[in-house]
């Protein structure tokens, strides 16, 4: 029988097999939603799907790529961001 807090679908089911050719049930924490692009709402490369205590031991540079805006914006937006800043400046 499992236990209460298994029961919930926090947890996804994994069928492990076991050096004595048994299949059990591991009960393993879902991933959370992949980080998004702010503007556009695209999926960011680079920005690891971590649950907040994993995430924490991370460190700062393998949290987001290393670039202005990263982690909030993807690559063509921020580009697209640049040109528009770098047209109103030139104006």
């Amino acid at each position: 029988m499992t236990f209460g807090r298994f029961k919930s679908r926090t947890f996804r089911r994994l069928k492990v097999k076991t050096p004595g050719a048994k299949t059990v049930l591991h009960y393993k924490r879902r991933k959370p939603k992949a980080a998004s692009c702010s503007e556009c709402s695209a999926v960011l490369k680079a920005v690891p799907r971590g649950l907040p205590y994993q995430m924490r031991t991370l460190p700062k540079t393998k949290k987001r790529p290393e670039r202005p805006f990263g982690g909030n914006l993807c690559s063509q937006c921020m580009r697209r961001l640049f040109v528009a800043k770098a047209r109103v400046v030139q104006q």
